[in-house]
């Protein structure tokens, strides 16, 4: 079963070299047990465009979709058992200890059936 792991954190964060090493020995022992399927960090919030469509009119905005003060800073797509399992290895990403990091199922029977 898929979930993405979805990191936030707020505008003061600074990640620290120590704190980098650290994610990518997580990254590498990940691939390694075949849990990690994808990750990658994003861009700054700042640099993001919202588009819609309302009534037929098309909008694109500079910035993200929300306005909260935590913004998405990263995502990794993982493969475990449950979601018990997928805690557990969100709970052990370094990101955990500095951040939020959500865990969201994904609908993978959608994907590729033309319903989605």
């Amino acid at each position: 079963m898929k979930f993405l792991l979805i990191i936030s954190h707020d505008e003061h964060f600074r990640p620290t070299e120590g704190l980098v090493e650290e994610i990518f020995r997580w990254m590498d022992e990940m691939m390694e047990r075949g849990i990690m399927v994808h990750g990658n960090p994003l861009r700054p919030a700042e640099e993001a465009k919202t588009v819609r469509v309302r009534n037929g009119k098309l909008r694109a905005v500079n910035g993200p979709s929300t306005r909260a003060k935590e913004k998405i800073s990263a995502y990794v797509l993982i493969d475990c058992r449950d979601m018990d399992e997928a805690v557990k290895i969100a709970l052990s990403h370094p990101m955990a200890k500095a951040a939020v990091v959500e865990v969201r199922p994904v609908w993978e029977e959608l994907a590729g059936s033309g319903k989605g």
